[in-house]
C-alpha cells in the first residue's frame, strides 16, 4: 500500500486552503477554501481532523474527505488545540472583563468533539500555558491554576484529582506518552534564594524524596523545559532578559540537563555567547545546541552531557531534526541569511547546502523527505510565499503571494510515528524543474582601506572552525572538504617536521653544570650584559614572526622589517659575546 500524502494547511489575507503535499503540490479537492480572514487553524495530533475560525464560527473537518465533523458558533476563538485521542477539541479567546461588570465570561472552553457539547467553561487570563496538558491516553491532564497545578482523571474536569502547590510555581511541562506520566516544575528565585526545577513522578508529591531530580540556578528571569520522546531526561534552558557584563544584547543563558534517574549536569558549552536554540533527537539519546557569538558553533551531545560531534562554526540560529532523526538540518534565519545546512547525522556528512533568503518559518513534512520554508506576515510584509523542497536542495513546488497580499501560516499535517519509516539518505539533487538555490560562497567584508589589496586569510573577521568528531578514538576525514583535510593535513606534516628538527634530549647534565637564565656567563659590564640581553630577546621575536609567516599568515610591513633586521642583530650579538 502506498503511503500517505501529507498536506499543507494554507492561511493568509486571501482565506484558508489545504494543499496536498509532494510530489503533486496540488489544492485538496475535497476541501474548498474558505476566502474569510482565518485567525487560527490546527491538525489533530494523529492528523485526521482539521480545524479553523473565520472569524464568524469555528469548523471541525475530516482531512481525508473535508466533510464537517462539528461546527462551534465562537466567532471570537484566537486559538484552537485538539486532545491526543481527538476526544475534546479546546477553545480559547481572549479574556476581556467590561467596565460596567463585574462577571465575565470563561474564554476557555473544552468541547466533547462529535457531539459539539460543552463539557467544561474555565478562566484562563495569559495565552502562556493556556491549553491543559493531556498524557497521550488521556487518562491525566493538567493545568496551572494561580501558581499550582490542577490535575484531573479521564477527562473528568468538574473533580481535581490533585494538585502541586509549592512556592509559586510559573510553568511547567508534562512528560509525552502514556503512564506514568512525569512533570517537570519551575520555582523562580527569590529574596536571594535560586531558581529551581524539579521532576515528579505522579501522584507521588509529598515528602522530601518525592522528586525524582532536583536542579538550582541563578540567573534565570524564564525558563523553557523540553523532554525527549522517551520522557526519560529534560532540558531546561534559563534566561535572563539583560546581560549584566554586557556581553551580549540577548541576555544571558545556561542549558540545564534533568534525568528521571536523578543525575543533573550543567551542560558545557566551549565557547561564549548567546544559546539560541536546543532540540532533542527522535532518538532521545542526543541533542543539538546552537550557541556562541557569531558565527555560531552547533554541537551535538550524548546524555553525559560530552560532546558528540561539533560542526563547527556559521551563520546559523536554529536546528531541526527530520521526524526520523535521520537528518538535522542547521539554518540561519531571522537577521541572518537563509542559509540551511543539512547533514546525515549517520555519518556526519553534509548532504546540501541550499539557501532560503527571507524565510521566518521552517518545518520538517512527516515523512522526512520535505521541507517547507515561508515568508510570514507579520514577521515580513513583503515577498510573502513559501517553498516546499526536497532535503537535497531541490525546490519541488513555489507560490507568491500575489501584491497585496499577506501569508500568515503554513502547517504540515501530522501523522503517527509508525506511517513514514525511514528511508536511505540520499545525497544526489532531486531532478525539478525549479532548480536548486545552493548557497554561494559569501564574499568576506573587506574595509575600504584593504581593498586595492590581493585577498588574503587575515582579512577574514572571524577564525572559521571546520566540523570535528568528538568521540575519542575517531578520526574522521570522510566528511571533511578536500581543501580542509589538505590544510589539516599540512598541519600535521608541519608539526612533525618540527619534531624531527629538536634536538635529541642528551644524557642528563650533572648538577653543577646547570645554568638557568640568572646564572648565564657575564662580562662584567651590567651595560654590555643588557644589551645582549635585549638583542636576544628581539632575535626570539624575529623567530616568532617567521613560524607565522610559514604558518600563511600575512604580516604587517612593521613586522617584514623587523624580519630583515635579523642578520644585523646576529652580527651584534656575535660581536658582543666574542668581547667578553
Amino acid at each position: 500500500m502506498a503511503p500517505p500524502v501529507p498536506m499543507l494547511a494554507v492561511r493568509g489575507s486571501d482565506g484558508t486552503s489545504l494543499l496536498r503535499g509532494p510530489p503533486e503540490c496540488e489544492q485538496h479537492a475535497a476541501f474548498t477554501r474558505d476566502p474569510r480572514l482565518s485567525r487560527c487553524v490546527t491538525f489533530s495530533r494523529d492528523g485526521t481532523f482539521f480545524g479553523w475560525c473565520n472569524g464568524h464560527s469555528v469548523s471541525v473537518v475530516r482531512s481525508s474527505d473535508g466533510s464537517i465533523v462539528s461546527t462551534f458558533d465562537l466567532p471570537k476563538t484566537a486559538l484552537l488545540e485538539f486532545s491526543p485521542l481527538n476526544k475534546i477539541l479546546i477553545t480559547w479567546q481572549p479574556y476581556n472583563k467590561s467596565q460596567d461588570s463585574s462577571h465575565s465570561d470563561a474564554n476557555l472552553q473544552l468541547w466533547e468533539l462529535q457531539s459539539g457539547q460543552l463539557i467544561k467553561a474555565l478562566y484562563q487570563k495569559k495565552v502562556d500555558s493556556w491549553c491543559p496538558r493531556w498524557s497521550e491516553d488521556e487518562k491525566l491532564s493538567v493545568r496551572s491554576v494561580n501558581n499550582e497545578l490542577h490535575f484531573y482523571e479521564n477527562n473528568d474536569f468538574n473533580t481535581i484529582a490533585n494538585k502541586l502547590h509549592m512556592q509559586k510555581v510559573s510553568n511547567f511541562a508534562l512528560s509525552p506518552g502514556g503512564q506514568p506520566s512525569k512533570v517537570a516544575v519551575y520555582v523562580p528565585g527569590s529574596k536571594g534564594a535560586p531558581s529551581f526545577v524539579r521532576l515528579y513522578q505522579y501522584p507521588v508529591f509529598g515528602g522530601s524524596s518525592a522528586a525524582l531530580a532536583n536542579k538550582s540556578f541563578f540567573k534565570a528571569d524564564k525558563v523553557t523545559m523540553q523532554w525527549n520522546k522517551k520522557a526519560s531526561a529534560v532540558l531546561v534552558m534559563a534566561s535572563t532578559e539583560v546581560d549584566k557584563t554586557g556581553a551580549s544584547y540577548y541576555g544571558e543563558q545556561t542549558l540545564h540537563y534533568l534525568a528521571v534517574n536523578g543525575e543533573t549536569a550543567l551542560v558545557q558549552l566551549p565557547k561564549n555567547g548567546p544559546i539560541y536554540d536546543v532540540v532533542w533527537s527522535p532518538n532521545s539519546s542526543e541533542f543539538c545546541v546552537v550557541y556562541g557569538f557569531m558565527p555560531a558553533k552547533a554541537t551535538i551531545f550524548n546524555l553525559k552531557c560530552d560532546p558528540v560531534f561539533d560542526f563547527g562554526t556559521g551563520p546559523r540560529n536554529a536546528a531541526y531534526y527530520s521526524p526520523q532523526g535521520h537528518i538535522l538540518v542547521l539554518a540561519g534565519f531571522g537577521n541572518l541569511r537563509g542559509q540551511m545546512e543539512v547533514w546525515d547525522v549517520k555519518k556526519y556528512k553534509q548532504v546540501a547546502k541550499p539557501q532560503a533568503p527571507d524565510a521566518t518559518h521552517f518545518s520538517w513534512s512527516p515523512d522526512g523527505e520535505y521541507v517547507v520554508t515561508a515568508t510570514c506576515s507579520p514577521r515580513l510584509r513583503v515577498s510573502n510565499g513559501y517553498k516546499i523542497w526536497h532535503y537535497t536542495g531541490s525546490v519541488v513546488h513555489k507560490w507568491e503571494m500575489p501584491s497585496g497580499s499577506e501569508l500568515w501560516e503554513v502547517l504540515w499535517q501530522p501523522f503517527p510515528d509508525s506511517c513514514f519509516p525511514e528511508r536511505p539518505v540520499k545525497y544526489q539533487a532531486t531532478p525539478s524543474d525549479l532548480g536548486t538555490t545552493q548557497a554561494l560562497p559569501t564574499q568576506v567584508y573587506r574595509p575600504p582601506a584593504l581593498r586595492h589589496l590581493p585577498a588574503t586569510a587575515s582579512s577574514k573577521l572571524h577564525e572559521e572552525e571546520p566540523p570535528q568528531n568528538m568521540r575519542p578514538g575517531v578520526l574522521w576525514e570522510k566528511s571533511l572538504s578536500k581543501s580542509a583535510l589538505k590544510n589539516q593535513r599540512k598541519r600535521e606534516a608541519k608539526k612533525a617536521a618540527k619534531q624531527e628538527l629538536k634536538p635529541e634530549p642528551g644524557p642528563p647534565l650533572e648538577p653543577a653544570t646547570i645554568t638557568n637564565s640568572q646564572s648565564e656567563p657575564t662580562s662584567g659590564d651590567p651595560e654590555t650584559d643588557k644589551k645582549i640581553k635585549n638583542l636576544k630577546k628581539k632575535l626570539k621575536a624575529i623567530e616568532e614572526l617567521r613560524e607565522q609567516q610559514v604558518s600563511g599568515k600575512v604580516l604587517q610591513k612593521n613586522q617584514l622589517e623587523k624580519i630583515q633586521k635579523e642578520e644585523k642583530l646576529l652580527k651584534e650579538l656575535e660581536e658582543l659575546q666574542i668581547g667578553q
